[in-house]
């Protein structure tokens, strides 16, 4: 078997300057999301990692669309528009998402980053303190939960030596970013790493500033038999809403902001906390059963959002207002065991997760004729409490039929349940609850010929249920949950090939996949920041994708990532073009074989490093952009580009010291393109400019203590 028990031992975690593999021998990364500690290589899935020099190298390490263009499939776009969070799709699953992250798994280290209704968000990923960023993609991700088309997962390590660090960035838009760091081996096998950080930008474009504080906490414990790992994070960011922009505004100057923006002064005030912790015990005497983990994390996200929406259009007793408030508690528990026989391994598991949420509605003014004020908390309109819960089953075994040949498969069956109590009674009572049931097997098979070849086969069905957002808003303006909206979906297929060549330095990854989904979850009407949701019909999926790296010798890497989608509709249906969508001439007929709004059918990445010393490196990154349809009639495109990024890193040995220097040129010719798009934004404003040619210097202290 390949696989390996969970490592209670420290693991390596990154200084100042990466070690390199040998001449001639290819990194090989050990990932754990596969539920047990395994190298990438043998996986019967398409996985990518990240390491902690890429991560390091690619940025300020703000936001994690900085390195994600590494990872052929995923698509990771900043919008420059810290009010929305990061856009970021797997195989076109996610590219809905108007706000927060949809369609993937997230986790650090081991611990759910994404709410129990599947919406997530990654401002609290401690970048500077990650060993790898794990990415899963294809129908194993299933296993995950009802909402997974892909995983990301943050994996940090324990530290090794006790060491200090503290860092400042300075760059184009007013950034400027300070950061302070400590990690240090503990007596009795406990281990401590810490980490706050302060983030603030003047933004892109007018009305787009942003702060962000960020705080967390890793401490671990390791015995003979056992391992603990506590986290705790907190992050809040206070960020305005420069909105979108018509074509026509794109087109005159992309960066402006429309006036609207600054009108309603629309702006975002978001904050969370969370904690959790991870229990392993190896179990060494009872047979087969090697090992039990346990889980447990509970948090809190709270958020105000001040929206353009005019004061005439909430004039209807049922509207729900122009701002949008709510505070969040989730918790959950994952128990798993794990059996290993000499040819085969299972996994078996139960999780349970819940989330209440008291979300209120006000209006966005106050007063009336001369004296009205745009902008502000004004009079309630929606007070709503709202409980998820949801509770699985999930198996994941392997058996080896012969050294080469290896199976898989997994089975994950559960069942959600949603309750709203409306506490707002003005307008009619809007309580009620739903319900779903699901079953996700996948299955694969892999045949490894030689030592330097893995070709796989997997499949499974996928599960996608509505989130709390997306069930908050009805597409005729009335208030209460659309109960109408139903889950998705869907059957996936994947074929892979792992190739390695350590003499050469070469290895690539080429991944073929498909998925049909039945009724795909799909942007309703989108207005002023406010969305609701339908579903769509069948749409299909189908690309390839293709992840090489060169490393011929310590002094010279390459690497490669491309990906080909094409994800459609094969039903025809009706979507809105204007709201509340309740006359005929408010809406528009979408046709079969239109491209789902959102997904890029074609993206690729290309970067070349040299390092004439130890502690230098000089690159070159070359990353291609496609179009995107701005929404599902498919009436206009973001354009494509192609964005080049130059880099210099120089270490400087000083004492028992090092201090680190990293200098970044991105948009090097300097293209104007949309780094994302608001999908079906009913006023046109689908545009969300990306950064022009910018600057980014960091220096970054480090020494043991």
């Amino acid at each position: 078997m390949r696989t390996q028990p969970l490592a209670f031992a420290a693991t390596f975690a990154c200084s100042a300057v990466c070690a390199q593999p040998a001449p001639g021998e290819l990194d090989q990364p050990v990932v754990v999301t596969g539920r047990t500690e395994q190298r990438a290589f043998y996986t019967p899935f398409a996985i990518g990692v990240i390491d902690a020099q890429e991560l390091r190298s690619a940025g300020p390490m703000v936001n994690l669309s900085e390195a994600m263009t590494r990872i052929p499939g995923i698509v990771a776009n900043l919008r420059n528009n810290y009010a929305q969070d990061l856009q970021i799709s797997s195989r076109g699953f996610g590219a809905r998402a108007t706000f927060g992250i949809r369609g993937l798994r997230l986790y650090t280290d081991g611990i759910p980053a994404t709410m129990p209704d599947g919406q997530g968000q990654v401002s609290h990923f401690d970048l500077a303190g990650a060993q790898r960023i794990e990415v899963l993609r294809g129908p194993f991700s299933a296993l995950y939960g009802a909402n997974s088309g892909g995983v990301i997962a943050l994996v940090s390590a324990a530290p090794t030596e006790r060491l200090y660090s503290i860092g400042g960035d300075v760059g184009a838009d007013g950034l400027w970013q300070g950061r302070a760091a400590i990690e240090a081996p503990l007596d009795g096998g406990w281990n401590l790493k810490l980490l706050a950080s302060q983030f603030n930008t003047d933004g892109v474009r007018p009305h787009s500033a942003a702060q962000r504080t960020l705080g967390n906490l890793r401490l671990g414990w390791a015995g003979a038999s056992d391992a603990v790992t506590l986290l705790a994070n907190s992050v809040h960011q206070p960020a305005q809403d420069p909105l979108g922009l018509t074509r026509e505004q794109f087109d005159a100057d992309a960066f402006q902001t429309t006036p609207q923006a600054t009108l309603f002064d629309t702006r975002k005030t978001s904050g969370q906390t969370q904690g959790g912790g991870t229990w392993r015990h190896r179990i060494d005497d009872a047979g087969a059963l090697r090992e039990s983990v346990l889980t447990l994390w509970a948090g809190r996200r709270d958020a105000t959002q001040w929206q353009a929406i005019a004061p005439a259009a909430q004039a209807s007793p049922r509207h729900s207002g122009g701002v949008i408030d709510f505070d969040r508690r989730y918790s959950g528990v994952d128990g798993r065991l794990l059996w290993r026989w000499s040819r085969g391994s299972l996994i078996a598991g139960v999780n349970t997760e819940q989330q209440s949420e008291d979300r209120r509605g006000h209006e966005n003014f106050s007063g009336s004729g001369a004296d009205r004020v745009l902008g502000v908390t004004g009079a309630l309109r929606r007070d709503e409490d709202n409980a998820l819960r949801s509770t699985d089953l999930y198996l994941q075994g392997e058996f080896e039929f012969r050294p080469e040949l290896i199976g898989s498969a997994g089975l994950r069956s559960g069942r959600m349940r949603v309750r709203t109590r409306d506490r707002y009674l003005a307008n009619g009572d809007d309580s009620g609850a739903l319900s779903y049931g699901y079953t996700t097997p996948v299955a694969a098979l892999q045949w490894l010929p030689s030592p330097a070849w893995n070709l796989y086969a997997s499949a499974g069905r996928g599960y996608e249920t509505p989130t709390l957002g997306e069930l908050a808003y009805r597409p005729d303006g009335q208030s209460g949950f659309n109960t109408a909206l139903q889950p998705q979906s869907s059957w996936q297929l994947e074929l892979g090939a792992k190739w390695r060549d350590d003499r050469a330095g070469l290895g690539a990854d080429l991944t073929l996949f498909y998925a049909d989904t039945d009724d795909e979850i799909a942007v309703l009407t989108n207005a002023g920041g406010r969305s609701s949701f339908q579903n769509a019909g069948r749409t299909r999926r189908y690309g390839a994708e293709l992840a090489a790296r060169w490393q011929p010798s310590p002094q010279w890497r390459g690497q490669l990532a491309l990906t080909w989608l094409d994800a459609s509709y094969r039903d025809s249906f009706e979507t809105c073009v204007a709201v509340p969508c309740t006359r005929p001439q408010d809406r528009a007929a979408v046709p079969a074989g239109n491209l789902i709004a959102g997904t890029m059918a074609k993206s690729g990445f290309a970067g070349l490093a040299w390092m004439p010393l130890p502690l230098t490196e000089l690159a070159v990154e070359l990353r291609y952009q496609g179009e995107m349809p701005v929404n599902d009639r498919n009436s206009d495109f973001s354009p494509d580009a192609w964005i080049a990024a130059l880099r210099a890193s120089h270490g400087i040995r000083i004492g028992n010291g090092t201090l680190s220097a990293l200098a970044r040129i991105d948009n090097l010719n300097g293209a104007t393109y949309a780094g994302a798009v608001i999908v079906n934004e009913a006023n046109g404003r689908f545009f969300e400019t990306a950064a022009p040619r910018s600057w980014l210097l960091a220096l970054r202290w480090q020494a043991p203590f």
